[in-house]
C-alpha cells in the first residue's frame, strides 16, 4: 500500500505551513516519514527529505537518532500516551538535553525550566516535580511543546496538537506555537483537519487528499479563490462564525479512497459533485497559477457559499411547548477522602446549583470548558450520577429522588451517547449484540425481532446491515458514532444526552453526524441535551443555550440571542476562541479569547467564580455572587460587568436561576 504518492512540499525558517485534510488521506504518515518514525513495515520508497542541507531520508538509524529532538522535534496529538506515566515532568523534559549535548542533570534542570516559562505554563517550577497524571490536558500539551523545544530544532512537526482540547486551551497552545516560531526563526508544518485552525496561523496551506496533493496556496489566496473542489468541501463542511446559520451542512459523502488498491483516474472522483468521465479515467495534472498549484480537470472559482445546501428549519407554527425536562437547583460535590480511615477532607464542587428547562422535541446546548460540570449534569439526568441536591423532573416527575434509583421506565426515555464512542463500546462484542442490548435487557422481542430492530437502527443511522456482524475495531471513528447513535436510539427514548459527540472528528465526518442528528431528531420528535465546547456547533444544534462555568450557568438564552449578542465576558471569550474559517477575522480574534486555567474546583473563587479569568472583573465581584439579569424576552446572565445593559434585575442569585 502506499500511504503517500509522489508527495512534496517545503517549509521556510520562520515559516507556518498547514497540512490538512481529512483521517487516512496520510497527513500524518507524511510528519512521520520526515521523522524517520515510521512503523515497522513502513518505508520511504521513493523521494527525498532534505533539512538544512541534509538528506535525511538516506541517514542510518544511528545517524537519525542525532537529528531527533535537535533539527526536527514533533508534537504527537496524544500528550497523554506520549509521556512516562512513571517518570516526572522536569526529567522527561530535560531528556533531550542530556542525550544530545551531554548535559548534567542540574543543566538539564535549568533548561526544562526556561522551556516551561516559555510555553506559558502555571507555577514552572511546581510543575518539574509533578507526574503527567496530576495535570490537566492543555498542560500536558504544553509539556510535549516544552520538550520538543528544549534543544531549539529547526523544524517542529505539529500533528493535530490541539484536537479535542477546549478552545479557549487551544487558543492558547496555537499561539505559544506562534510566538516561539517567530522567536526561534523555527519552521513549523502544522497537521491538522481543522480549516479554522489553518486559517488563523498558516502562512502557506497544502490540501492532502488519497496520498497526494490537491492544492498549494498561500492561506489568503486559498480560503479568498480556492480552486479544488475538495478544499472547497472541507470549507463547507465547517460550522463557521461568521456565516453561521441553521443550513444543512454540507458534508462530503462517502470515505477517502482506500489506499490499498489500485486508483484509477482523480483520487477524489468518487465523491466530487463536479466529477466527469474523464475525471475517474484520468488522473489531472497540477495546473500552476501564479504561486498556486492545484490537480483538478474542473476547478471551482470560490470559497464555501457556491455549494451550500437548502435551508433546512424546523417548523413549529401553531404548536406550543410542552416542557419535558426541568432540573432545579441541581448540586453534585465529591468526596476528597484521606487517612487510613477514608475519612472526608474536602469536596469538590461539580455543579453548584444549575437551573433550566427543555421543551420537547428542542435541544438545549450546554457549552463550557472541560471541568465546568457539563457530562457530570448530562449523567445526573439520564441516571448515571445522583445529585447532592436539587431535582431532575422528567416530565413533570422527579426521577433524581435521592431514596431511590431511577426505575427502568425511566431509563428508557432517557439515554446517552458518550463523547469518545470506541471506548463505550465492548470490542468483545459485535455491533449487532451491542445495539441490541437495551432491547435484551429491556426484554423486547425475540431474538428475530431484536435482529431487524437492530438493522433497522443501523440503515437509519447511515450504515448497512452488514455492520451487524462486525466488531467496533473495523469502523473509522465517525462510523463508531453512528454505532453509538444507533445504541441510544434503541427503546425509541425521548431524550438524548450526547456528550462532545462529534468533537474529536473530521470536520467533513462532524457535518455528518450533525446532519443526522437533526434528521433524526425531526423525524422521531427527540429531544437533545447536546454538550460541547464548541459554540459554532452548538449554534447550529441547539434552540436554547446554556454556558457554564466552574459548576454554575453564567448565561441563558435562546441560541440566536446567546451566539449573536453575549451579555457575559465568558461567553464572548468562548466565542472569540473558536477557530474561524476566514484568515482576516481569524487574525483578528488573537488575543481576544479568555486566557489562564481553570481554577480548583475543590476551592473555587468567592463571588463571582469567573473574576480570576476575567478582564472586566472588579472589587464587588470577588465579595458577592452576581445576580442574574434580564437581557431580552429570554436571555439572562449573572455578571457585576455584563456586556450590555440589562433590561431588569430578576430578584435571583446565580446558583437558583
Amino acid at each position: 500500500m502506499t500511504a503517500v504518492d509522489d508527495f512534496s512540499l517545503s517549509v521556510g525558517p520562520g515559516e507556518c505551513v498547514g497540512l490538512v485534510g481529512e483521517s487516512g488521506c496520510g497527513k500524518t504518515t507524511t510528519g512521520l516519514a520526515i521523522m524517520r518514525l515510521l512503523p515497522g513495515n513502513g518505508h520511504i520508497g521513493a523521494g527525498s527529505v532534505i533539512l538544512d542541507g541534509v538528506e535525511m531520508s538516506s541517514l542510518s538509524e544511528k545517524e537519525m537518532q542525532s537529528h531527533r529532538g535537535r533539527s526536527v522535534a514533533l508534537i504527537p496529538q496524544d500528550p497523554m500516551s506520549s509521556l512516562n506515566p512513571a517518570t516526572k515532568i522536569g526529567k522527561q523534559i530535560g531528556e533531550g538535553l542530556r542525550i544530545h549535548f551531554g548535559a548534567s542533570d542540574a543543566e538539564a534542570h535549568k533548561r526544562a525550566l526556561e522551556v516551561l516559562e516559555m510555553v506559558e505554563m502555571p507555577r514552572p517550577a511546581e510543575r518539574l516535580g509533578q507526574y503527567p497524571f496530576e495535570l490537566s490536558g492543555g498542560l500536558r500539551q504544553r509539556v510535549i511543546i516544552a520538550m520538543s523545544l528544549v534543544c531549539r530544532p529547526k523544524l517542529l512537526i505539529a500533528d493535530e496538537p490541539t484536537t479535542a482540547l477546549d478552545v479557549t486551551i487551544q487558543a492558547q497552545i496555537l499561539d505559544i506555537i506562534d510566538n516561539l516560531r517567530t522567536e526561534l526563526n523555527m519552521g513549523v508544518l502544522l497537521i491538522t483537519h481543522d480549516m479554522g485552525v489553518i486559517a488563523g496561523r498558516a502562512d502557506r496551506v497544502v490540501v492532502m487528499y488519497g496520498g497526494r496533493k490537491a492544492e498549494e496556496a498561500s492561506t489568503m489566496d486559498l480560503f479568498h479563490g480556492m480552486r479544488h473542489p475538495y478544499s472547497q468541501a472541507l470549507l463547507a463542511s465547517m460550522p463557521s462564525l461568521e456565516t453561521a446559520s441553521k443550513q444543512e451542512l454540507a458534508s462530503i459523502a462517502g470515505l477517502p479512497p482506500d489506499l490499498s488498491k489500485p486508483i484509477e483516474g482523480c483520487r477524489f472522483a468518487p465523491r466530487c459533485v463536479f466529477a466527469t468521465d474523464q475525471c475517474r479515467l484520468e488522473e489531472p495534472p497540477f495546473t500552476m497559477e501564479g504561486d498556486r498549484t492545484f490537480a483538478c480537470f474542473h476547478p471551482v472559482q470560490g470559497p464555501r457559499e457556491t455549494i451550500v445546501r437548502e435551508t433546512v428549519v424546523r417548523d413549529k407554527a401553531g404548536t406550543s411547548p410542552t416542557e419535558l425536562l426541568r432540573v432545579e437547583n441541581l448540586t453534585r460535590e465529591f468526596a476528597i477522602k484521606a487517612g487510613l480511615i477514608r475519612h472526608k477532607v474536602g469536596a469538590i464542587s461539580a455543579v453548584a446549583g444549575v437551573n433550566f428547562a427543555i421543551n420537547q422535541g428542542e435541544t438545549f446546548g450546554l457549552v463550557g470548558e472541560s471541568g465546568c460540570g457539563k457530562t457530570t449534569i448530562g449523567r445526573m439526568v439520564v441516571g448515571l450520577e445522583a445529585p447532592t441536591a436539587g431535582e431532575v423532573f422528567f416530565d413533570g416527575v422527579s426521577i433524581s429522588s435521592h431514596s431511590r434509583r431511577p426505575a427502568r421506565e425511566d431509563r428508557r426515555q432517557l439515554q446517552m451517547m458518550f463523547q469518545d464512542p470506541y471506548s463505550s463500546l465492548n470490542p468483545r462484542m459485535k455491533v449487532a449484540d451491542i445495539v441490541g442490548e437495551p432491547l435484551l435487557v429491556q426484554s423486547e422481542g425475540n431474538r428475530a425481532q431484536r435482529r431487524r430492530r437492530v438493522e433497522e437502527l443501523l440503515l437509519a443511522t447511515g450504515l448497512d446491515r452488514y455492520a451487524a456482524d462486525r466488531y467496533p475495531h473495523e469502523f473509522s471513528g465517525g462510523q463508531r458514532q453512528r454505532i453509538g447513535l444507533a445504541r441510544a436510539l434503541a427503546l425509541n427514548p425521548r431524550l438524548i444526552v450526547a456528550d462532545e459527540p462529534v468533537s474529536a472528528l473530521d470536520v467533513s465526518i462532524q457535518a455528518q453526524i450533525l446532519n443526522l442528528m437533526k434528521d433524526l431528531q425531526r423525524e422521531h420528535g427527540l429531544t437533545y441535551i447536546f454538550v460541547s465546547h464548541d459554540l459554532a456547533v452548538v449554534y447550529y444544534m441547539a434552540d436554547t443555550i446554556g454556558v457554564m462555568y466552574l459548576g454554575k450557568i453564567v448565561e441563558i438564552g435562546d441560541a440566536e440571542s446567546v451566539f449573536r449578542n453575549p451579555a457575559h465576558p465568558y461567553t464572548q471569550g468562548l466565542l472569540d476562541a473558536v477557530p474561524v474559517p476566514e484568515p482576516v477575522e481569524a487574525r483578528a480574534r488573537r488575543g481576544r479569547q479568555v486566557t489562564g486555567e481553570l481554577p480548583s474546583p475543590v476551592n473555587p473563587p468567592t463571588g463571582c467564580r469567573f473574576r480570576t479569568r476575567c478582564p472586566r472583573a472588579q472589587g464587588i465581584c470577588a465579595a458577592e455572587e452576581p445576580l442574574f439579569q434580564d437581557f431580552g424576552p429570554s436571555q439572562q446572565a449573572a455578571c457585576h460587568f455584563p456586556l450590555r445593559t440589562p433590561v431588569s434585575l430578576t430578584a435571583r442569585s446565580a446558583s437558583s436561576s
